[in-house]
């Protein structure tokens, strides 16, 4: 039995909490660099070299790449054999959040009702997603995510009928919809399968994947790639200026689903893609 104490968790959350927010991931920057040189517009390629330069300048002087510092959501995988001590695993994450928060002066957007609308002051509670797993470690996922992509997101539940080529309509439809609206480039999640609640959890999840990594599954790799082509091809373009580089990838995780089901959700994130992972 591993023992891991709450205030480990509390120290990584916090400290990925700031460092998603000043920093963006090699995998991100990487794409976002090479779409520098396949993008033809000069309108599209000078939001390129500005959203670079935003980058470089968040990174060196501590400052949250957007003013929408998002959500935090936490997708955690804990091994069976692992003890947390010295108090709750969630109220952990929460502390963390509210730490690196309230030290990294990111803005807080998180609101205690959602009628209501009394924001909490300090962006929790957090979303947590919280999975049992073989062995003796812990591994944190965090993702800082801003509202604008949820706006343009969707799920919808399919029939099987509608096959391959409804949930194509279905991503593609929702891009284009979307236009400028969540920053492009973006980097489109979607989940298949499961069921009306899970579906949407996968999308989310797909946008933790290394950006650009294919799924390790054949056909769903290829339509990943089908449907970055489709979507370049709609002219939409960084910030909806036009040009070829509207997404910077397509994520798509699958699940098994009822015979008579076939949910489908498109969650779609800006190109301040935050995210870290630590293992405890």
């Amino acid at each position: 039995m591993k023992k891991i104490n709450a205030s480990d968790i509390t120290a990584a959350i916090k400290r990925m909490c700031m460092e998603s927010n000043f920093e963006l991931g090699e995998d991100v920057l990487k794409v976002i660099e090479e779409a520098v040189g396949k993008e033809e517009s000069p309108m599209g390629k000078a939001v390129l070299e500005h959203i670079k330069e935003n980058a470089e300048i968040a990174r060196t002087q501590s400052m949250p790449l957007c003013q929408d510092t998002g959500v935090a959501i936490c997708f955690a995988d804990i091994g069976q054999d692992v003890h947390i001590e010295g108090g709750s695993f969630e109220e952990a994450i929460n502390e963390g959040v509210r730490q690196g928060y309230t030290e990294g002066y990111l803005r807080k957007s998180i609101v205690e009702h959602p009628l209501r609308r009394k924001n909490t002051g300090d962006n929790t509670p957090a979303v947590i997603y919280s999975t049992i797993v073989p062995g003796d470690s812990l591994k944190l996922s965090l993702m800082t995510k801003g509202g604008g992509g949820d706006m343009m997101s969707a799920v919808r539940m399919l029939t099987p009928a509608d096959g391959i080529e409804g949930i194509k309509s279905l991503i593609l439809d929702t891009v284009i919809k979307a236009g400028a609206n969540p920053c492009p480039p973006i980097i489109v999640g979607v989940g298949i399968g499961g069921t009306f609640e899970l579906a949407p959890i996968l999308a989310k999840k797909s946008l933790l994947r290394m950006v650009g990594t294919p799924s390790p599954d054949p056909d769903l790799a290829a339509l990943e790639k089908e449907m970055l082509e489709k979507i370049n091809n709609t002219g939409i373009g960084p910030q909806g200026y036009g040009g070829k580089i509207t997404a910077l990838a397509v994520h798509i995780e699958a699940r098994p689903c009822h015979i008579a089901c076939l949910p489908v959700a498109v969650n779609l994130n800006c190109h301040s893609h935050r995210h870290r992972e630590v293992i405890l």
